[in-house]
C-alpha cells in the first residue's frame, strides 16, 4: 500500500469569537509559542497562529463554539514540570490521567474549555 501522509503541518483548535488576545496569553506566554502571522488572505476570519516546534498551531475562531472536551492535542514538552507549576500558578486546574509506559503526562484545559495533554519521554 503507498504511504502518503509525511507528517503533520498544523492542528487547529477552535476558539469563540473575539478570544485572541487570551489565546496569545496562553499559548504564547504562558506556553512560550512564538507567535507568527497569517496569511494576508485569511487574517479577517480571526484567530491567530503559533509555532511549535516545526508544527503550527492554529486558533482558529468558530461562532457557534464548543470546547473539544476529548478530542486533544498532545504537546511534548521538556520540562514538564515546571510547565506544571506554571500552569498551577496561573490558575489552570491540572489533572492526571493512568500512566503510559516511557513518558510522564498531565492534562488542562485552554481559556476556552479546550482538553491539552503534555507529555515529557523517559
Amino acid at each position: 500500500m503507498t504511504q502518503f501522509l509525511t507528517g503533520i503541518d498544523h492542528i487547529q483548535i477552535a476558539a469563540p469569537p473575539d478570544s485572541e488576545e487570551l489565546a496569545r496569553k496562553f499559548y504564547g506566554e504562558i506556553l512560550g509559542m512564538r507567535e507568527i502571522p497569517k496569511p494576508e488572505n485569511l487574517k479577517a476570519r480571526g484567530g491567530c497562529w503559533f509555532q511549535c516546534g516545526v508544527q503550527e498551531v492554529h486558533i482558529g475562531i468558530q461562532a457557534d463554539f464548543t470546547p473539544a472536551k476529548k478530542a486533544h492535542p498532545g504537546f511534548t514538552v521538556h520540562a514538564l514540570q515546571q510547565l506544571k507549576t506554571r500552569l498551577e500558578e496561573a490558575d489552570y486546574i491540572i489533572s492526571e490521567e493512568p500512566p503510559i509506559a516511557g513518558r510522564e503526562r498531565f492534562f488542562t484545559y485552554d481559556p476556552f474549555g479546550n482538553r491539552i495533554e503534555f507529555l515529557a519521554f523517559d
